[in-house]
């Protein structure tokens, strides 16, 4: 559907619908879908469209990194379905009572949670997205309008045509959820200025796609983050698990937003780089080292460790602010905490950050001084993720200050308003 302005009518009033249903009229409308959306025929369906959209991305020259996002399997299908019943696992956010006020002239201001209305999701190659986006919306009592990007047009679809069936199969007004198909920018540009339909926009894609919507929507944006994510080897960290953990962060998935991108590492802690990048090498990870950490592979490779130094290469200034989503990493040298955290705070996309370290101090000097939503102490920057956090299925991570901050769950996709009881009063 291409009409812009029908669809935003409809997406309007089906929001008003979707806040008179139950917890439980919600939940069996999400465990439908996720049946639905496994069902042998349904399967079928969605990952033909989806085969279609990799032969293309195939043609245009896609990313390996871009097309791991796009490319959908039975399992992932299983695992999108699965998202779709943890959710019903969660308490409904809708109606809850925050906080409780009682005036001298006895009115009662009862301050509770109530849904947004229209959500529009503006996103690029993840057709995972929307199935977890309307999820997330439908349970939090929110009509959703998605815009995906050109790359999973067909996957899109096929998604959306099994949802909105399960859907009004279950006696829910399927223009709960209602799908862009025109993939030029116009209509994009256009979508971005429904302020009388759309009452926030969540772009989710690369930094260019997200700056994009920032800076030409008129309706309210919660930006999500690009992720240069940084972890920081401070000199007491412990190699055993320092090495994991890199390893995981940066190969696990590359073409994710939380993936490792930039190691920081202290002058004194350059001879512990060595296991780390020999064990990326395993998966022929670029290194784009900065001088000392250059000089100190180059050695380790003399000395017989395994380096293979046809995989490092010169950083220059700009790698250590890119997002590779690639199989690609790069190196900074620092002389103390301070440092790091000043290089990070610098060039980070304020997304993900970790410091692998021993002393305590160094540790909470490095969670309080970086400006990013999550930082983790000797862990891996994998774990930014609304289901690792118990929030179910997420619709994005903001990097944004405002409302929210971090992977926003349900309780992110809610305002609020105060139901004031009266008796009598007059001002």
């Amino acid at each position: 559907m291409t009409d812009l302005l029908l669809i935003g009518q409809r997406a309007k009033a089906a929001s008003r619908k979707l806040a008179g249903l139950s917890s439980d009229e919600k939940n069996e409308v999400l465990l439908k879908a996720a049946d639905a959306l496994v069902t042998d025929g349904n399967i079928q369906k969605i990952l033909e469209a989806n085969a279609e959209d990799l032969d293309n991305a195939e043609k245009s020259g896609m990313s390996d990194g871009l097309k791991d996002r796009l490319r959908l399997t039975e399992e992932r299908l299983r695992d999108m379905a699965d998202a779709l019943r943890d959710i019903t696992k969660l308490p409904d956010p809708v109606g809850e009572v925050l906080e409780t006020i009682e005036r001298p002239n006895g009115l009662k201001l009862l301050k509770t949670s109530a849904p947004i209305g229209v959500i529009g999701i503006i996103y690029e190659a993840r057709p995972n997205v929307t199935s977890d986006a309307w999820s997330l919306c439908f349970k939090s009592s929110n009509a959703v309008i998605l815009k995906g990007g050109s790359d999973a047009i067909n996957s899109n679809i096929a998604i959306t045509e099994v949802i909105r069936k399960a859907m009004e199969e279950s006696g829910a007004d399927p223009d709960g959820l209602m799908l862009i198909e025109a993939t030029d920018h116009e209509t994009t540009n256009r979508f971005m200025q429904m302020n009388d339909y759309v009452d926030v926009l969540i772009p989710r894609g690369s930094k260019r796609l997200i700056q994009a919507v920032v800076k030409n929507a008129s309706v309210p944006v919660i930006e999500t983050g690009a992720g240069n994510c940084h972890i920081y080897i401070e000199k007491t960290a412990d190699i055993d698990k320092a090495v994991p953990i890199v390893y995981n962060a940066k190969t696990q998935r590359i073409g994710v937003c939380n993936a490792c991108e930039s190691l920081v590492v202290d002058r004194e802690a350059l001879e512990k780089l060595v296991p780390v990048i020999k064990k990326l090498q395993e998966k022929d990870v670029i290194t784009y080292a900065d001088e000392a950490s250059f000089e100190v592979l180059k050695k380790a490779s003399e000395d017989g460790s395994g380096i293979r130094m046809e995989l490092v290469k010169e950083a220059s200034p700009e790698d250590f602010a890119t997002e590779y989503l690639d199989y690609k990493i790069s190196v900074r040298t620092v002389d103390s905490a301070e440092e790091a955290i000043e290089h990070i705070n610098l060039n980070s996309t304020h997304h993900s950050e970790a410091i692998l370290t021993e002393d305590a101090e160094k540790a909470e000097k490095f969670l309080n001084g970086i400006d990013s939503a999550c930082v983790y102490w000797n862990a891996s920057t994998r774990f930014t993720d609304g289901g690792c956090f118990g929030f179910g299925a997420e619709i994005g991570i903001s990097t944004a200050k405002l409302h929210a901050r971090g992977p926003m769950g349900l309780r992110e996709l809610t305002t609020y308003k105060y139901k004031v009881y009266g008796n009598g009063q007059t001002r």
